[in-house]
């Protein structure tokens, strides 16, 4: 059935709003480059993008309401129904799945009660189970509200969510302080985070990682060098029969293709029709 039009924010929470996006509009050419931001900030105001939010976006950007609604549904990070304070995401990708993440998930479930997607009667919390977060050498990583917990393990995941729940503190891994849902998509809207020291907080690169990059650069003692050096050398001084001299390609997405554009002695004819 069609739904009736989406209700219009209270004067004063639009008054603050139109003010807010504005501000967002400006930093770009074109108005219609601010959509993401501001469906971060519509979000922050309702903890998730609603009919009422998508429409403000639209009404503001002129676009129609399928077009800020199909980028609404496209990216994960938007919420499209009321969500908790804290949005718990386990990472189930391989590793993090392999060192205990599909352990986490499901003692997460079971003991707050809820499924994938789903949150708490409480309001608190909401869980989900999220793809690789970048951080496998911290494996299992559960991240809240996009900060890091690393190296979590079933125990000291259900301790995460019960101090979350209890409204104790609670310290990422690295990173900045943690803070609610919508203060998160405030500053993912593009406004300043102006908790004390939240900027200044931070968090390197894991040992994995680290010996890794060392290996690549041959700094690890007694190792070899895992990826040679590019050479830069002008293709146009390349040798045509000899095209591995030129500079050296470190994988087959920046090597030369032999297409009709680069390989003018073999020049493509004109595209036939199918049967000929």
């Amino acid at each position: 059935m069609p739904q009736l039009p989406a209700p219009a924010y209270p004067a004063e929470v639009r008054a603050r709003l139109e003010a807010d996006a504005k501000e967002v509009i400006a930093r770009y050419p074109g108005s219609r480059s601010a959509l993401l931001p501001l469906l971060h900030l519509v979000q922050s105001e309702e903890g998730y993008v609603s009919r009422t939010g998508m429409a403000f976006c639209a009404e503001l950007l002129g676009l129609t309401t399928a077009e800020v609604t199909a980028v609404a549904t496209f990216y994960t990070m938007y919420r499209r129904r009321p969500s908790g304070d804290y949005q718990v995401g386990v990472c189930t990708n391989t590793l993090c799945a392999v060192m205990g993440g599909d352990a986490i998930f499901d003692r997460l479930k079971d003991h707050l009660g809820v499924g994938n997607d789903e949150t708490t009667e409480d309001g608190k919390v909401t869980l989900e189970h999220i793809e690789c977060n970048a951080a496998c050498d911290f494996a299992p990583v559960v991240m809240v509200n996009w900060e890091f917990f690393d190296n979590q393990t079933p125990e000291s995941a259900t301790q995460l969510v019960d101090d979350l729940i209890a409204g104790r503190t609670v310290e990422p891994t690295r990173g900045a302080p943690l803070c609610s849902y919508k203060e998160t998509a405030r500053i993912l809207a593009g406004f300043p985070d102006e908790r004390p020291g939240a900027v200044q907080a931070t968090g390197g690169a894991g040992p994995a990682s680290l010996i890794g990059l060392k290996l690549a650069k041959g700094e690890a003692t007694g190792q070899p060098r895992v990826v040679s050096p590019r050479v830069e050398t002008p293709r146009d001084q390349a040798p045509r029969d000899e095209p591995h001299k030129g500079a050296e390609h470190l994988s087959s997405h920046d090597a030369p293709q032999q297409t009709s554009a680069s390989d003018p002695d073999h020049p493509a004819g004109p595209a036939a029709e199918e049967g000929e």
